[in-house]
């Protein structure tokens, strides 16, 4: 029905209208401002952290550059002098390296490696299905093709790569801790504290071309991406280029290490963990391990079919646990907690049975042998094994592979990161704990209402990347108590949670909500200055004994051993075989270029037992033994050095005492035990120097220093 209505009332209800869609119009401006202002500053603060770790990256790798130099005055000394600074295993490595750089061409220089005779006298092997040297091969490709060689030397190109790798490794655990704790400067910290305790996270300035100077960086690398996968609710571009990163940077960890299989396992056994508890979704598991399953077999087939990776446990667990996961389903049945505590246990026994079923049958399959002295070290370190196993005790008297030393947690308090670490790690794990209790207690409560299924929440339901992180860094933590060569694994973990434990936005909030000031400014700035003053007094405490180290120069210096190499090139044939030690014969075989017996790189069951026959020129055996031995293995030149021969006691880990042991003979420092008798024959490295007729018919002396004597083999 139509109404008459005033013309004052409805001009002045269109007033009305108007003003308040203006105020509606304006705030609605001034919100927009608000949150323009907010985008800007946090693309700033980006931009910030990303510069603050690139500067960190770039200066870590600086700063092994520059304590290499000063150790070494590699700039300075002669060629073969920069080629004995890498000793042992890390000379071998380099020496490939080297021969591709020296080739003819790039197509002759994969072919003299892939038909190698000098690397294992007179054997034929295939080096890249035997080593993880691909690196080598592509620093050497990139070496000829890059206009390079008018202002940069190979070696130097070398050594700077891996610096540079290093400094990626430093970015790498920068942005975990940034990620972690939502603050760059939790990535600051993490990044300082690593450069400041280099003695216990880094050994990469003295042992550059070792394998795990090459894959560790990315395997850190893969840690990052694998840290932002399984952060929840992440847009699906990112999660592809995370899925893309974490294939990538596996492969590559992957492919430049021999060890590869046994950290993919503890990385495995963790992803399973927060699986089993519930912390990480099933899906994404299951894409982590089937890259690295994917990323080894693809290794597997560029190093021809390398038959350890096949047998490896790691190739044994992920089919385990795919087949477990196809039985138990992705998601929690309800039921009570002592029966959920039940099926845990029942589960992580199963899947570590199937897996000892699946390599038993692929080892059998494969007959694979190559690897066994890994597990009788590890049998024998905690007193299982054969304590006279002579391979296991080569291991064990090496203070690398022996437990971790406590001055380690010592120079880590020192530096802050062992008392921020310890009460941050203990922290997440009782966190965890309480966030499993809380997941598990409501799905206990809803028991019998699967009708309707219900999203819970807990402690870490937003948080599923700490939850690994937590689990992992155990395992990593067990390895490097357990071999101290492995605790480059461990002290980088201690810096990333050290660094998240200072900084973290919702720890920080949780805390000040107990003390109720829980206000978004109060949190800010308490996780923020409470940041700097950790760094500025890490700085005060670390930063002049650093400035202090680089002043001290220093030069290397071993005439012995470069006038031995000298003498080698001038005064022998090129194809002349030497036999020695194997740490020494890496140097002689890069050197030198020529052929040698025996090397550092031991995972070959064949290798062990010819250096185990080679090296009785050290035990107490006649001559005849000795030079039948040497003409076995086509032997011209063996050398031997008194550091070996002639070395003090040192509780039965002097190589002649591995050997008289071996060989069921009391050795001279030790004392009668069952199945020892004692040996009339003189120890032959020794009574060879004398020259007698019963030596020299066989072994004339050529060469001789203060530490080294070469004998010729008289055929």
């Amino acid at each position: 029905m139509t109404e008459l209505r005033s013309r004052s009332s409805a001009a002045s209800k269109r007033k009305a209208g108007a003003k308040q869609q203006t105020q509606s119009s304006s705030q609605k401006g001034e919100t927009t401002v608000t949150n323009s202002g907010d985008d800007i500053l946090q693309v700033v603060n980006v931009i910030i952290g990303i510069a603050a770790m690139v500067a960190l990256g770039y200066t870590h790798a600086v700063y092994m550059s520059t304590i290499h130099e000063n150790w070494m005055w590699f700039t300075n000394i002669k060629e073969v002098e920069r080629e004995i600074s890498f000793r042992t295993e890390s000379g071998l490595y380099y020496s490939y390296y080297k021969q591709m750089v020296n080739a003819p061409s790039i197509t002759q220089g994969l072919y003299a490696i892939t038909h190698d005779n000098l690397t294992e006298h007179p054997s034929t092997i295939n080096v890249l299905e035997r080593m993880n040297i691909y690196q080598e091969i592509v620093l050497s490709i990139l070496y000829r093709i890059l206009p390079l060689k008018n202002f940069l030397e190979p070696v130097f190109f070398y050594i700077n790569s891996v610096f540079a790798l290093h400094g990626m490794l430093v970015c790498s655990l920068f942005a975990t801790a940034w990620m972690l704790s939502g603050s760059w400067l939790g990535g600051a910290l993490a990044g300082c504290f690593y450069l400041f305790n280099r003695l216990d996270t880094t050994r990469v300035e003295y042992v550059i071309p070792l394998r795990e100077s090459f894959s560790l960086p990315f395997l850190w690398l893969q840690i990052a991406a694998i840290s932002f996968y399984l952060k929840p609710n992440i847009q699906k571009s990112r999660e592809k280029f995370c899925i893309g990163l974490i294939m990538a940077s596996t492969f590559l960890f992957s492919l430049c290490w021999q060890f590869n299989q046994f950290i993919l396992l503890l990385q495995a056994l963790a992803l399973f963990g927060v699986w089993i508890l519930d912390m990480v979704p099933a899906h994404k598991v299951r894409v982590v391990l089937l890259s690295q399953a994917l990323s080894l077999f693809l290794v597997c087939l560029l190093q021809s079919i390398n038959k350890m990776i096949l047998g490896s446990l790691v190739m044994s667990f992920i089919p385990a646990t795919f087949l477990l996961m196809y039985f138990k389903g992705d998601n929690l049945t309800p039921c009570t907690i002592p029966s959920r505590i039940f099926k845990v246990a029942f589960y992580s026994f199963s899947v570590l049975l199937l897996m000892l079923v699946f390599n038993l049958a692929a080892k059998t399959v494969l007959n694979l042998e190559a690897d066994e002295h890994i597990f009788k070290f590890l049998l024998n370190k905690f007193g299982i094994g054969n304590p006279r196993d002579f391979d296991s005790r080569l291991y064990l008297c090496i203070e690398a592979f022996g437990f971790l030393q406590l001055d380690t947690y010592e120079r880590m308090s020192k530096l802050l990161v062992f008392p921020l670490y310890v009460g941050t790690h203990l922290t997440i794990l009782i966190v965890l704990f309480i966030a499993v209790m809380q997941n598990w207690s409501n799905h206990s409560y809803e028991e019998g209402l699967k009708d309707h299924p219900a999203k819970h929440s807990h402690l870490l339901s937003s948080r599923p990347d700490l939850a690994f992180h937590a689990v992992q860094t155990v395992f990593f933590g067990a390895l490097a108590m357990s071999t101290l060569r492995m605790k480059y694994l461990w002290t980088p973990y201690m810096c990333i949670l050290a660094g998240f434990g200072v900084a973290d936005y919702k720890g920080w909030r949780c805390v000040l909500a107990k003390l109720r000031s829980n206000q978004e400014v109060v949190v800010q700035i308490a996780r923020h200055l409470t940041s700097i003053a950790v760094l500025a007094l890490l700085f005060a405490i670390a930063l002049p004994p650093a400035l202090k180290e680089l002043e001290d120069l220093k030069e290397f210096w071993d005439p012995d051993t470069v006038e031995l190499m000298e003498w080698i090139k001038k005064n022998t044939a090129p194809l002349a075989a030497f036999s020695g030690s194997m740490q020494l014969m890496a140097g002689v075989k890069l050197c030198t270029g020529r052929p040698i017996t025996n090397h550092p790189h031991y995972e070959d069951k064949l290798l062990r037992i010819k250096t185990k026959e080679l090296y009785q020129y050290y035990a107490k055996r006649e001559p005849e033994d000795v030079h039948s031995l040497m003409v076995k293995y086509k032997t011209d030149y063996i050398i031997l050095e008194d550091s070996i021969c002639l070395a003090p006691s040192r509780g039965g880990c002097r190589l002649p005492d591995l050997l008289d042991v071996d060989n069921g003979v009391i050795p001279d420092s030790g004392k009668a035990e069952p199945g020892l008798v004692k040996s009339h024959v003189p120890r032959f490295c020794d009574e060879v120097r004398r020259q007698t007729p019963n030596y020299s018919k066989y072994f004339k002396h050529v060469f001789t220093n203060k530490t080294f004597r070469i004998y010729k083999i008289v055929q």
